[in-house]
């Protein structure tokens, strides 16, 4: 039977690995992936939360509700950020954090 820890256990690796390409990567495309991924591993969470506790006997779906609208920013947050990489490549012709940060010259 899958329990709560199990879940959590997953979330967890999830949210590392992700923190872990943060941390590691250069390229802003993976960066990128990365902080989806932990955010995956919130709502992952917060799904986990949602559905081990019980209210009468039936689990509580009210942050299975939110989830939906965290999803909702996370696609806005796509396009926003999508854009704005396209828009690095054409300026500098690289996605490496090194040339965002060189945007002043």
């Amino acid at each position: 039977m899958v329990t709560l820890n199990h879940y959590l256990i997953v979330s967890g690796m999830l949210f590392a690995i992700g923190l872990t390409g943060v941390i590691a990567r250069r390229s802003i495309l993976v960066i990128y992936m990365c902080l989806e991924l932990m955010l995956s591993a919130a709502n992952l969470t917060l799904v986990a939360f949602s559905r081990f506790h019980l209210v009468d006997g039936l689990p509580d779906y009210n942050a299975q509700a939110l989830v939906f609208f965290t999803i909702t920013v996370a696609a806005a947050e796509v396009a926003v950020g999508l854009a704005i990489i396209v828009a690095l490549f054409r300026a500098k012709h690289s996605v490496d954090v090194e040339a965002a940060g060189k945007l002043k010259g």
